[in-house]
């Protein structure tokens, strides 16, 4: 059976909301301090001032709050609270465990703060550190930061997530070193990476495309860093301009984004405008549902951008070329035993949702026929979902998610690895069969 979570209250009446419980605490003091020191300012003002200097100033306040609330959108775009904030942490302050296969990198504090954040940098500065992905200091900054997709970001939209940022409550907290293994600890090696896989310079708009597409473009391949997961990284951590977008394994984390051009390995091609935007926004859609990191990406980032917004982020995604098709012919030949012992724990501990036949019944319970993420070459992401079960995250459009049940304390290495072969071979789906030695090597992996 799956069951339900409650979407927090904050996140579906407060929709600009970035804020912890604590935090609000903290800003219902300050407000009456600043209420108080309002009135007083304000009938200093009123005494002092012109008609004109009044409304003057209130116009730059009412532009520097417009300013701010667009940075505060744009750094929803950049996903920047995923990983500058860690768990039970303070907003932006820092201290998230990045593991990759170098070591463990720890994000930076970014807030206000004048001795740990960013408080003593000038937008100048800021916006040299987007572009060029250098410190102040000079330091080459780690491409755990999408630095080689932040640098298409526009002076414009730089200033505005600078403002923001400088606009919240500072965390005088320390920024915890890396624990990178040698010689992955020496920064100057960062000089050959940058060589090989960082291009530095605005996005440039593509004439032939609409505003919508180019809109798109300018949020996919930038705030987004999209590529940073949908394109496999090699040995050095970097990625190939050829297969962009054409899916990979995201490393340590073990779950595999999908291609978002090939129909045979993922793809949207014959997903429609309306499909993608709902899966982006709403974390499902009639087509499937997200989980792992995809679903931490629409919770903190994707639900709280504009209709328009989505919208023109689908319209590009949907034009990426499809040079292969989906797959076709008849299905992979399975162990007739193997195939039968799946369609019994199926038939025990799916089908009551996902039905008999394998439909499904969405958007709550996604259907398995004919889906693409399960037709993939790579079968780590339906072995993931059957061993630890999830949830799709809980957004403004999808308050109360459905969650799958996790099965690895249920099934043996062999029952888990039988139904996925099953879900993967029956209803025409075109997957291949996994073994009990991928189900037993994926028990191992982070559930985060």
């Amino acid at each position: 059976m799956r069951n339900r979570i409650s979407h927090p209250a904050s996140c579906v009446l407060e929709p600009r909301s970035l804020y912890v419980s604590s935090r609000r605490v903290f800003e219902r003091a300050t407000a009456i301090v600043t209420f108080v020191a309002g009135i007083a300012a304000s009938m200093f003002v009123c005494s002092t001032a012109s008609a004109e200097t009044r409304q003057a100033a209130s116009a730059d306040a009412n532009t520097r709050s417009g300013i701010i609330a667009r940075g505060e959108c744009l750094a929803r775009a950049g996903d920047c609270i995923a990983c500058h904030t860690a768990p039970r942490g303070k907003l932006f302050a820092g201290g998230l465990a990045m593991e990759t296969p170098f070591g463990t990198l720890y994000s930076p504090n970014i807030t206000p703060d004048p001795q740990y954040g960013i408080g003593r940098w000038s937008k100048d500065e800021f916006f040299r550190m987007m572009r060029t992905g250098k410190s102040p200091d000079g330091k080459l900054i780690y491409p755990a930061m999408p630095i080689a997709q932040y640098t298409k970001v526009t002076r414009e939209d730089s200033d505005a997530i600078y403002a923001y940022l400088q606009s919240i409550v500072p965390v005088p907290q320390p920024n915890r070193p890396h624990e990178l293994r040698f010689p992955f600890n020496q920064r100057e090696l960062l000089i050959g990476w940058r060589t090989l896989y960082f291009r530095e310079g605005a996005y440039q708009p593509n004439p032939t495309r609409s505003v919508e597409w180019n809109r798109g473009a300018y949020l996919v391949e930038g705030l987004g860093h999209c590529t940073m997961c949908h394109t496999r990284i090699n040995m050095l951590g970097g990625s190939s301009r050829s297969e962009e977008f054409a899916g990979g394994l995201i490393p340590v984390q073990q779950w595999y984004a999908p291609s978002l051009t090939s129909d045979k390995d993922g793809g949207l091609g014959d997903w429609s405008i309306k499909d993608i935007v709902d899966l982006l926004q709403a974390g499902l859609s009639e087509r499937g549902a997200v989980y792992g990191p995809m679903a931490e990406v629409t919770y903190h980032s994707l639900q709280y951008l504009s209709d328009d917004d989505v919208k023109a982020m689908a319209i590009y995604l949907k034009a990426l070329p499809d040079n292969k098709g989906r797959k076709s012919g008849p299905p992979a030949a399975t162990d007739t035993k193997v195939f039968a012992r799946g369609a019994q724990v199926y038939s025990d501990k799916c089908a009551v949702c996902h039905g008999a036949n394998g439909k499904g019944n969405a958007p709550k319970y996604p259907p398995l026929a004919s889906n693409q993420s399960i037709e993939m070459d790579s079968a780590v992401n339906p072995i993931r979902i059957v061993l630890n079960g999830g949830f799709p995250p809980g957004t403004r459009r999808n308050p109360e998610p459905y969650g799958m049940p996790p099965f690895a304390q249920e099934l043996s290495d062999d029952d888990a690895a039988a139904v996925v072969t099953y879900i993967r071979t029956a209803w025409g789906n075109h997957g291949l069969p996994v073994t009990a030695k991928e189900v037993n090597e994926l028990r191992k992996a982070p559930l985060r």
